[in-house]
């Protein structure tokens, strides 16, 4: 009985290789990632609106807010879904109604509302939200990097 073990002095026969080639997984890791990295700033902003800056620091969230936005034109948007002025109140008021978060405190509200906006649409919106019972509100801006006496 005869058997034929494999070994480096072959006639042209190599034996099977081990190893992993990692370079295509290397390569398409490095896709992913600059996809992950093109399309996630575009996930974040709902509703195109013109922010003042301020100099505030970010705040701490621990649930999700409820993100209300005015536009230019003076729109407004709650969650990325236009809302008519007569229906504010109403869809305000619904989110009042939801459960409280896990620390017993209701909602969070971001605000943002267009720089170029009238001073009496910010208000009419805030005083809905006050109607409502919706008094955690955060007003939001731009980050500056200017300093306080500094002039734009």
């Amino acid at each position: 009985m005869a058997m034929h073990l494999p070994s480096g002095k072959g006639r042209g026969r190599r034996s099977p290789m081990a190893d992993i080639n990692v370079t295509p997984l290397v390569d398409v890791m490095l896709v992913l990632l600059i996809i992950f990295m093109v399309t996630a700033p575009l996930l974040t902003a709902g509703v195109p609106v013109n922010l003042p800056e301020s100099r505030a620091k970010a705040l701490e969230q621990e649930q999700k807010p409820v993100q209300i936005a005015i536009d230019e034109a003076g729109k407004v948007f709650v969650d990325n879904e236009e809302v008519t002025d007569a229906a504010l109140a109403a869809k305000l008021e619904a989110i009042a109604a939801r459960p409280a978060g896990p620390d017993g405190k209701p909602a969070q509200i971001f605000l943002r509302a267009d720089q170029a906006l009238g001073y009496g649409k910010v208000m009419k919106v805030m005083g809905e939200l006050n109607r409502a019972g919706l008094n955690r509100v955060s007003l939001l801006t731009n980050a500056s990097s200017a300093s306080p006496g500094s002039k734009p």
